[in-house]
């Protein structure tokens, strides 16, 4: 089947997993609303097409400092137990709803705690949310398996903090680790303490980088922290002349370390000029071991399949490139092996087969 001859139903039914997407950039306009109504947070619009509006706007900045700052008003309704549970079950459910069948889903419970809740009650709010959805998700014929990547705030001192949870909750759904934050003027080596907890513990951990900041971040991120996937990596690029890559993109490529990329996201703050120049495209067409993503869906105004149907409008992708980066992610999670297996060969494969 040819690129051509994809349509956005099709798409829709396909088996989906996402790497990398962050709980409070994927709340529900309207949930924002009625939520922040409730706290009496004031929003900058109260209609939820109108904010959902808003957040595309403010997010295409070409800036990722202001890129981030949009988070202010979801994270205003993520402060108590009632707003965590109501946000991480909708997330749940609106992936299933777009043919997601894994997802590892981020945030920082160090962001949550402003309401008086303690970083392990934000945890176990976030998990029960996510159970339920799952729950209702497999009910409705729907199944979708969601696991969780705790962050540290890489610009703040609680890092370890976050990296103690992740191992504390590694056994209740919490599937690795992450730093996320203004890359630029705070690099991950400044963390190495967390980073080596982690490995010591046997906590898988991805890191943002090569997104705002560029080559020294993805190697410091890789050689000195011992990262297991790279956030972004979309500068990767710049070790790449004229198809032949330098010793940083070849031991990327060669050691299939996957790159969680999310094209709508890039081109946002300023990493990518457009989807049809989009280095997901080359990268892939290099070996690397790329996966797509939505990052942020309300901030991006996005979801997996309009991600897809980009890829396939603007870049001449095919199901079959949208199948192989489909498994690049579950071949990548941070679940078990016998468990990536399973879903590529009873999930995967056979939804491309029966959609196409």
């Amino acid at each position: 089947m040819t690129a051509t001859r994809v349509d956005a139903d099709v798409i829709r039914r396909l088996p989906k997993a996402v790497l990398h997407d962050h709980l409070d950039g994927g709340l529900r306009p309207a949930t924002v609303v009625e939520l922040a109504a409730a706290v009496g947070h004031t929003l900058p619009a109260t209609d939820p097409d109108e904010l959902a509006a808003w957040y595309f706007e403010a997010a295409n900045s070409g800036d990722l400092v202001r890129y981030i700052a949009t988070f202010e008003h979801t994270l205003a309704v993520m402060q108590n137990r009632e707003g965590l549970l109501r946000v991480a079950e909708e997330y749940v459910l609106d992936l299933a709803a777009d043919g997601v069948v894994y997802a590892e889903v981020r945030y920082a419970p160090e962001l949550n705690t402003r309401g008086g809740l303690s970083l392990s009650e934000v945890v176990e709010a976030v998990q029960e949310g996510l159970a339920a959805g799952m729950a209702k998700a497999a009910a409705a014929g729907t199944p979708v398996r969601v696991g969780t990547l705790l962050c540290g705030m890489r610009m703040f001192d609680r890092v370890r903090e976050a990296a103690d949870l992740a191992v504390a909750y590694r056994d209740a759904g919490v599937v690795g680790f992450d730093i996320a934050g203004a890359e630029d003027g705070f690099p991950p080596a400044d963390h190495l303490d967390a980073f080596e907890h982690l490995r010591r513990e046997s906590v898988p951990f991805t890191i943002h980088a090569g997104e705002a900041h560029g080559l020294p971040s993805i190697h410091q991120a890789l050689q000195v922290c011992g990262a297991q996937r790279i956030g972004h990596g979309v500068r990767i690029t710049e070790d790449i002349v004229d198809g032949k890559l330098g010793r940083l993109a070849g031991w990327v490529r060669d050691r299939r370390i996957p790159l969680e990329m999310c094209p709508t996201s890039n081109l946002q703050t300023g990493a990518a000029a457009s989807i049809a120049e989009h280095p997901i495209t080359a990268l892939k067409d290099l070996g690397f071991r790329v996966t797509l993503n939505t990052d942020n869906r309300l901030v991006s105004g996005t979801t997996m399949t309009r991600e897809m149907s980009l890829l396939v409008e603007e870049a001449g992708w095919t199901v079959e490139d949208l199948r192989t980066v489909t498994v690049n992610a579950v071949k990548s999670a941070f679940i078990p092996f016998d468990e990536r297996r399973a879903l590529i060969e009873d999930v995967v494969l056979p939804g491309y087969a029966a959609a196409l």
